[in-house]
């Protein structure tokens, strides 16, 4: 087989999808094939990119003629039983990706080695890719026909299509032709060959026959026109409150049930749901019947219709009270044949639901097929199932049930006393057993011992009172009917206790999920699980666009086995299932050779993520776990697309919020910037053009003026590179431990050349006061705050810088005793670009960027900035760094 890896890569547009044009007939040799032909090459003609994917090679000279002028994609060989099959290679086809291509044979089903089990599915992915498809079906093909079809004409069709594949296509052509024109063409040789046109009239192809399949036709045909011209003129396509109900069952005449409803929702343009009724005996199904109840599951889902899941004991109680609550209409059932006695005459399931189910219409649909009788022997085949262990446990306790009554029979009590004892023995077997078999020995056990114990003539099984064969057949009849009520509690205990269970893990694994850090931690909870549910490995994958699949296993333990056992086809498998948003692997109709079966996790829009489920060495999922599956992965992709969203939300917020700070900060940076740069210029000027006429005083105060502009452009630049770095996430800090009287002295030696206009002091209690700290950072924090308190307050303003230990942390704090600042100012006074307004000359010279700086960079050090009055008046601007404990004497 080719490298899958790199064939399932598939081309998928995701930007459109592909159109499907069904050239639809009756039966064979009508003209499909021809027709589609026939407008491929009108196709051509206007231009259009159309080829042949696949053409059923027939005997038909005016066919095959027409495939002359057309591109033709070469045919798969696939090896089968032996032999060279040709069929329709797919993955050229999508290399291809024509704007037009021909797929003969919808319902073809496909050799085994293709990626596909049906032709249809093949052409499902085409469509997807956005390549327009040209096809061919005949009316027996489609399944919700299947029935009546071969009522008709006795032959069953094992090849078909779901009803939705055909109502889906954008564009349906019927091909008709009479159909005694069709048999001249089969007698004249142009359908089959003249020996296999003989066999053909004699059973398929009679003129009865041809006449009812083409009624059929012509009336599917009509409904989908009548369909689509409601759809086109915006009528109510359901009727109002109309909505079909079957049930699935394990009986083979399900199918022709299900098939009927199916013709009847279409009918009505009516909701369509199959209810499954899980009971106590349909969780022992096994083998065939079992089997059957997956494939009748499977063909209501191609149908298109809604599977739900209900518990109980009473079939027809579920059914009736599930119809009341979902608004169902109409229910349809089938009936076998089956023989009632005089003796035992028992209500069918129509019966009940006649007297439950009130004004809801019930239709029965009668079969041929007597079940009944196989349903019950396949319970009591299942029941008879040995165990030498139930047996031992069945023996035991009739013998310990036989001891308790010799007591009693000592003790001089009554004979009712001894029978209790041993309908007491035939409960606990019940309890303690599998089954009613071994109830029912007990109770065959208990009646003999009381016969021979303690009936007269002991010892013996004679009877002598005519009296005890009366109570003999009271006791076993008591025994049989108080096990068979214990078995079935039993099993309804068991059957609440799972669906509680089930239950549960559905509310836990949203909550879990709900708490997920990341999408990582999210689909982690979704395969843990999925785990206690299945009770096997789960492989998990998030579906990243731009990145592999990275699979990773739940529980770890697990790894090595099940990643070693990842090949790259598996990969492959799984990769499609995420490009395709649909199943596929082990138990599918899609790459079903794989070892897994690959679930998307779905978003409303995209794929989010993909689980791996072992099917190797463990049993096919059930129903109810299948339901229960899909509800859970729909609830975890909602949650990883919420997350996403929310991130992408996020993502844009601050995109935004960078895109306005740039725009803020150039317009800033255009009105800041040019003042101090004019005074650089035009006081450099004087110099340079006036300097003779100038005494030294002024000379000096020029350059006075000249050194603060270029310092305060040379601070401003340090902010704008800090301001930058902290945007872009590339600043790192170096922590060390250092002195806060160093820091201080550093940090003073640099302030603004006004600050000897002030008085500036620094207050220690404890000199060797450390703390973890940018060094470099810090003394620009230091340096910001101390020149606003230069730049705020008046000339002889004191400006104090004092530390002290907090705990785990330093609190230092830079206090001025000037006019200090208002509460409103207080609000904004860290924010980006904000000054303060204090009618002082010169205050509205800056940026706003220093305090904002500050508090960025005390809050990447772990610590707070704040600020207060200073009493009497005055500020105080105070924050925290980490505390470096030292201890000296060690040193």
């Amino acid at each position: 087989m080719e490298n899958m890896e790199v064939a399932y890569k598939g081309h998928i547009d995701s930007q459109r999808q592909g159109s499907l044009k069904i050239f639809f007939g009756y039966a064979a040799g009508v003209g499909k094939t021809y027709a589609m032909l026939k407008a491929a090459h009108q196709a051509k003609k206007q231009g259009i990119d159309i080829v042949v994917g696949y053409i059923e090679r027939h005997t038909r000279p005016d066919t095959l003629a027409l495939l002359e002028g057309l591109e033709q994609l070469p045919n798969k060989e696939v090896a089968y039983k032996g032999i060279k099959i040709k069929e329709f290679d797919l993955d050229t086809a999508l290399k291809r990706h024509p704007q037009i291509i021909l797929v003969d044979e919808l319902a073809h089903s496909n050799a085994a080695g293709c990626r596909h089990t049906k032709r249809y599915q093949d052409v499902e992915e085409l469509l997807r890719a956005g390549i327009d498809v040209y096809t061919t079906v005949n009316v027996q093909h489609l399944e919700s026909l299947n029935d009546l079809v071969a009522s008709i004409t006795q032959i069953a069709v094992s090849e078909r299509i779901p009803d939705s594949v055909f109502d889906s296509a954008d564009q349906v052509e019927l091909v008709d032709i009479e159909p005694d024109d069709l048999i001249a063409r089969l007698q004249s040789g142009k359908v089959y060959r003249k020996n296999q046109a003989s066999r053909a009239l004699n059973h398929f192809f009679t003129r009865d026959n041809l006449a009812a399949l083409r009624e059929i036709a012509l009336r599917r045909t009509a409904d989908r026109l009548s369909r689509n011209a409601q759809k086109s003129g915006n009528e109510t396509v359901a009727k109002a409150g109309e909505h079909i109900l079957i049930c699935l069952s394990s009986s083979p005449s399900n199918a022709k049930v299900i098939r009927t409803a199916a013709r009847m929702a279409e009918a009505f343009h009516s909701g369509f749901t199959a209810l499954f009724v899980e009971t106590p005996e349909t969780k022992e199904l096994k083998g065939e019947s079992l089997k059957r109840l997956r494939d009748n599951l499977r063909l209501a889902e191609q149908l298109g219709a809604q599977i739900a899941t209900v518990y109980g004991d009473d079939p027809a109680v579920q059914i009736a009270e599930y119809a009341k609550v979902s608004g169902i209409t109409k229910i349809v059932l089938g009936r076998t044949n089956h023989k009632s006695t005089i003796f035992l005459r028992s209500k069918t399931l129509a019966d009940k639901l006649t007297k439950l189910a009130g004004d809801i219409d019930i239709y029965i649909i009668p079969d041929a097929q007597s079940f009944y009788k196989k349903k019950f022997n396949l319970l009591r085949k299942e029941e008879q199932k040995f165990k030498w262990t139930d047996l031992l446990k069945a023996i035991l306790i009739t013998l310990c049930a036989t001891m308790i009554s010799f007591g009693f029979y000592i003790a001089g009590l009554r004979e009712a006393n001894i029978i209790t004892v041993y309908i007491l023995g035939v409960l606990l077997t019940a309890i303690w057993t599998h089954g009613h078999l071994y109830g029912a020995l007990a109770s065959l056990l208990s009646v003999i011992s009381f016969n021979f114990f303690f009936t007269i003539p002991r010892f013996t099984l004679e009877v002598t009172d005519p009296d005890y064969p009366v109570t003999f057949l009271i006791m076993l009849a008591a025994s049989i009917i108080s096990s068979s009520l214990a078995t079935r509690v039993k099993k309804q205990a068991r059957q609440s206790a799972q669906k509680a269970y089930y239950m549960e893990l559905l509310m836990n694994s949203s909550q879990k999920m709900q708490q997920g850090r990341d999408e990582q931690e999210i689909i982690a909870f979704a395969a843990e699980q999925i785990r206690a549910l299945l009770d096997r490995p789960i492989l998990y994958s998030l579906a990243i666009k731009g990145k592999e699949l990275d699979f990773k296993v739940y529980p770890q333990s697990e790894t090595n086995k099940f990643i070693g056992a990842l090949t790259p086809e598996e990969i492959g498998v799984a990769d499609w299932v995420v490009k395709n948003n649909k199943h596929a692997g082990a138990t599918t109709n899609t790459l079903s050779h794989a070892q897994n079966l690959y679930l998307s996790v779905r978003g409303n829009q995209e794929v989010m993520g993909v689980i791996g489920i072992p099917s190797k060495y463990y049993p096919q999922l059930d129903v109810f776990e299948k339901n229960l599956l899909i509800s859970l992965l729909n609830e975890c992709g909602l949650i990883l697309e919420r997350r996403r969203l929310r991130a992408e939300k996020q993502a844009i917020e601050m995109e935004t919020q960078r895109e306005r700070l740039r725009s803020n900060l150039l317009r800033a940076i255009s009105h800041d910037l040019r003042t101090p740069l004019t005074s650089i210029s035009g006081n450099a000027g004087v110099l340079m053009e006036k300097s003779i006429l100038l005494d030294e005083s002024k000379k000096q105060e020029i350059y006075s003026s000249i050194y603060d502009d270029s310092m305060w452009l040379v601070n401003l630049t340090e902010n704008l590179l800090s301001i930058t770095r902290i945007e872009n996430g590339t600043m790192h800090l170096q922590m060390n431990a250092e002195l806060i009287d160093d820091v201080f002295r550093e940090a003073v030696s640099h302030v603004d050349r006004k600050a000897s206009e002030h008085e500036i002091s620094v207050e220690l209690a404890d000199d060797l006061l450390m703390a973890k700290m940018d060094v470099r950072l810090i003394v620009q924090v230091i340096i910001n705050i101390v020149n606003n308190a230069i730049k705020y307050t008046p000339e002889g303003s004191h400006i104090c810088l004092s530390a002290k230990k907090e705990k785990k942390m330093v609190r230092i704090c830079i206090a001025d005793d000037g006019p200090g600042i208002s509460d409103e100012s207080k609000l904004h006074l860290f924010d980006m670009f904000y000054t303060a307004d204090i009618g002082k000359a010169d205050s509205r010279r800056g940026l706003g960027l220093g305090l904002s700086l500050c508090k960025s960079i005390i809050d990447a050090h772990g610590g707070k900035i704040s600020v207060s009055d200073n009493k009497p008046h005055g500020a105080v601007f105070s924050f925290t760094l980490p505390l470096e404990e030292v201890n000296f004497d060690h040193v």
